[in-house]
């Protein structure tokens, strides 16, 4: 498994690591993403730690409180998990550029 690695290189490898993701958290921290549902009458946006930053919602919901409700947590949900899939994304795109040290697979 370690026949051609290089452990001289793991603390080269290690702060690289580190750098890549603290990178990977900026980058993800300064991104907002932006779900609609029902059409666009709600409207959420989050930031890329997953936080709900803004809410827009049609007027014509105010007096339908069961679809708000449906339409609301459809588009949190998306959001929150667009968020998820991009830091995860990134996460195995810093991974993969990882293996390059030594030939450790």
């Amino acid at each position: 498994m370690f026949d051609n690695f290089d452990f001289s290189k793991m603390t080269q490898m290690l702060e690289a690591a580190q750098e890549q993701a603290k990178k990977l958290e900026a980058d993800s921290a300064s991104k907002e993403y932006s779900v609609k549902a029902g059409g666009g009458m709600v409207c959420v946006r989050a930031n890329g730690k997953g936080e709900v930053v803004d809410i827009n919602i049609d007027d014509s919901l105010l007096d339908d409180k069961e679809s708000l409700q449906i339409l609301l947590i459809s588009a949190v949900n998306d959001a929150i998990k667009m968020a998820d899939d991009d830091k995860k994304s990134m996460a195995a795109s810093m991974l993969s550029g990882l293996s390059g040290f030594g030939g450790m697979k």
